[in-house]
């Protein structure tokens, strides 16, 4: 009897936990995609889908939060209007069919376009430590860095042994990592050694099970950027961490950073101190950090930081302003091709008015689910006309756009739900036929080793790959 009793108290619980969970998801206000997926995964293993949705459901930094980052933001665009100033007496001219992105653009990031940088790309783990380790040898001021992973290895130690050195000449060292990405160094005993040195260093967005602070766990800082003396900055997919990090059956890992000098540095320096600020509740506004900068090169560009904290500042309305631009041809590499409707309808329209789209995936993917995913988009892609190609000797992990000859972009956001609504990521946004030219060559580099896939070779694969992939693609919302 007892047995019966709980049965029924089991059941009467589970369905009540599901009628109530409707009006719930529905208040989110999530896309009708999201909320069918929560909807039914509560429905079908509520035992499963309860648990996720009280860690994963809330798309928000929560209230407290997002207005607390909100201040920190409004309050350093006192800095940014006085450098969007200097750059509209300066404007520079860029391609017309590019207006609608730069527009688009700086009405997300607040930063204007600015002229007069030098941007030089670097494809390797090993060219970007011995580039950020030299810059910080010749530190006279301030290092700032801020890394989603922070690893101490042959790469990171690198690194640490820099900011040391650099910390015991008196250059004033913070170095801001992902709490979440870089969790065991920050536990590490040589975190403990950069702080007794000196080095300022701070975990971004802790992870707490209750989330006094964070409403939603899985929310990170996804931005990999440098700066040095407010001179020079580094930004792209790098992370601090040895190129055949984590999944070693999925390759090494394959990326793009670039080293940039002139006025854009201002704006990557602007970003770090937002984050940091928001992060420590110390606000830095020495002169030293915004030191006047001279023209350095011919790339006209701007910072587009993204994040949550902000219903409309997210990576998709950039990326759909880039491909409504395109004329002629547009490439993409990306570790994880999970688009949501209007970046697929965007995808296809571009193709459909004939322009060659190309998108760079790994052929091997270091997370199971979302490349199962991903390669259900594969065949509504090749239908509408997408070029599709698998780079084979590792994982890509390289976050990149061209656009005809007028528009490059270099980052740390991937093609995904993720990028697009959840981490805080930093896009260079590069205009003009030299600097495209260049990062199209990398590209080029990429597909040069990769295997392209054709819509019958793709509709010829076993029912029982579809089938799974099709099924992984249902939770493509809450990945």
């Amino acid at each position: 009897m007892n047995w019966q009793w709980l049965i029924i108290a089991y059941a009467v619980l589970s369905w009540s936990a599901r009628v109530v969970m409707v009006p719930v998801i529905l208040r989110r206000r999530f896309n009708p995609g999201t909320a069918l997926s929560w909807l039914g995964l509560i429905f079908l293993i509520p035992e499963v889908g309860l648990p996720l949705y009280w860690l994963l459901g809330v798309a928000h930094l929560g209230q407290k939060r997002a207005a607390s980052h909100r201040r920190v933001v409004s309050a350093d665009k006192t800095k940014q209007r006085e450098l969007a100033v200097q750059a509209y007496r300066q404007r520079p001219v860029v391609d017309p069919q590019q207006q609608v992105m730069v527009r688009q653009a700086e009405a997300l990031s607040g930063n204007a376009i600015v002229g007069g940088n030098r941007a030089e790309p670097i494809a390797t783990g090993d060219d970007l430590i011995v580039g950020l380790c030299r810059d910080i040898d010749a530190a006279t001021d301030h290092v700032h860095l801020l890394y989603y992973i922070f690893v101490d290895d042959s790469i990171g130690g690198q690194l640490i042994d820099a900011l040391m050195r650099a910390a015991g000449r008196g250059v004033t060292c913070r170095l801001l990592v992902d709490a979440s990405g870089s969790r065991k160094f920050l536990r590490s005993a040589r975190c403990a050694a950069l702080r007794r040195a000196g080095v300022d260093v701070r975990g971004a967005l802790p992870v707490q099970l209750w989330r006094k602070k964070l409403a939603r766990i899985d929310l990170r800082n996804h931005r990999k950027l440098t700066v040095v003396d407010g001179r020079i900055a580094y930004t792209g997919s790098h992370n601090i961490v040895v190129e055949d990090y984590g999944h070693r059956w999925a390759g090494k890992w394959a990326d793009l950073s670039a080293r940039f000098t002139g006025p854009i540095v201002a704006q990557v320096q602007s970003v770090f101190l937002d984050d940091w600020e928001f992060e420590s509740g110390v606000r830095l506004d020495d002169e030293k950090l915004f030191p006047d900068l001279e023209p350095m090169g011919e790339v006209t560009g701007h910072v587009v930081p993204t994040g949550p904290s902000h219903a409309t500042q997210t990576f998709q309305r950039v990326l759909v302003a880039a491909l409504g631009c395109a004329q002629r041809k547009i490439i993409m590499t990306t570790p994880y091709l999970v688009p949501d409707e209007p970046t697929m309808l965007s995808l296809a329209m571009a193709a459909a008015r004939g322009v060659e789209v190309t998108i760079i995936i790994p052929k091997r993917c270091d997370h199971p689910l979302v490349g199962a995913a991903a390669r259900a988009y594969i065949e509504p892609l090749l239908e509408a006309g997408v070029r599709i190609a698998r780079y084979t000797p590792g994982l890509l992990h390289s976050k990149t756009i061209t656009v005809d000859d007028a528009l490059a972009m270099i980052g740390s956001a991937n093609l995904d739900i993720r990028s697009f609504e959840l981490n805080f990521e930093l896009s260079m946004l590069l205009y003009g036929p030299d600097i495209t030219g260049r990062l199209r060559f990398v590209q080029q580099s990429y597909l040069d080793h990769a295997e392209e896939v054709s819509l019958e070779q793709w509709q010829r694969r076993p029912m029982v790959f579809k089938l799974i992939e099709q099924a992984a693609a249902l939770f493509s919302p809450l990945l």
